[in-house]
């Protein structure tokens, strides 16, 4: 009986899924897999799936007849980007906004303002960081990692020691002293919001997930420039990208698309509705 009530529910699902896209207008039909969106009114989010068998006949096509799936996960953006299909995010974001090795790499080609930062592999490499770099310098986990963690300020050979156990390889980067940064959201071609992020006393670190604090002092204008600038260049378009300013010029610090909303929250906007209206007016 407990089959049949599950079996009952998961077609009662598909019916309903069906019936509220299919009664949607056309440039409402819109299809997200994982669930960022899951509260916007014109997004039918299935859920990420380990195997694409594990969908539905009825939620596989609907998939394969989306036009652009939306939040795909790294995995499904590799499989649409080969069949041809288009994402929100885009594919580029996907493939280096989660690797800082890529996104430095990205950084140096296109001339785009960063810290010096240099990828140390192996056992012959990694005893030559200092060689490079006098203390302190940063260490970042290099893929994966974000709203502060993986992220050390190295002072001395045991914290280096310390951090070269956990990851491989090494990403270092200059420290740059400062006591804030910025954050700029770019979606789609366009700043949604942008804000200072100010770091508790006795870290290093602004992001508001380790204790940073917000601010809504403007933004000088520069430092907006060179956030939509990397954006646009490096193609993408779900992203928040982290500059600083030392010694009257700005660094682009790093992307993430794992971007925390309490910046949207504190400034009164409905990140929600924002995203309801970009899919709506077709700039996403």
């Amino acid at each position: 009986m407990e089959l049949l009530r599950s079996v009952f529910f998961v077609v009662k699902l598909i019916e309903y899924l069906q019936s509220t896209i299919l009664n949607m207008p056309d440039s409402k039909k819109v299809i997200a897999i994982e669930a960022r969106l899951r509260d916007c009114r014109n997004v039918i989010t299935l859920g990420v799936r380990p195997n694409f068998s594990d969908y539905s006949p009825q939620e596989a096509d609907l998939i394969r007849s989306a036009k652009k799936i939306y939040y795909p996960t790294t995995f499904y953006a590799d499989l649409f980007d080969a069949m041809g299909k288009s994402t929100f995010p885009s594919y580029h974001t996907y493939k280096c906004v989660q690797d800082k090795i890529k996104q430095t790499a990205l950084f140096d080609l296109q001339e785009i303002s960063h810290p010096r930062t240099r990828v140390f592999y192996g056992k012959r490499q990694k005893p030559t960081i200092t060689e490079y770099f006098k203390f302190p310098f940063i260490g970042k986990v290099p893929r994966g990692s974000a709203m502060g963690r993986g992220v050390y300020l190295i002072k001395n050979e045991d914290n280096l020691f310390a951090y070269l156990n956990i990851v491989t390889p090494a990403y270092i980067q200059e420290y740059i002293p400062s006591d804030r940064d910025i954050r700029v959201v770019v979606i789609g071609n366009r700043i949604v919001h942008a804000y200072w992020r100010i770091a508790p006393p006795g870290d290093f670190r602004s992001n508001v997930s380790v204790g940073g604090t917000i601010s809504l002092d403007p933004v000088p204008e520069e430092a907006l420039d060179l956030a939509l600038h990397t954006a646009q260049i490096c193609k993408w378009n779900d992203v928040g990208i982290d500059i600083c300013m030392y010694k009257d010029k700005y660094y682009v610090l790093e992307a993430n698309m794992k971007y925390g909303k309490e910046g949207f929250r504190r400034a009164g906007i409905d990140y929600i509705k924002l995203m309801e209206d970009m899919i709506e007016n077709e700039e996403l």
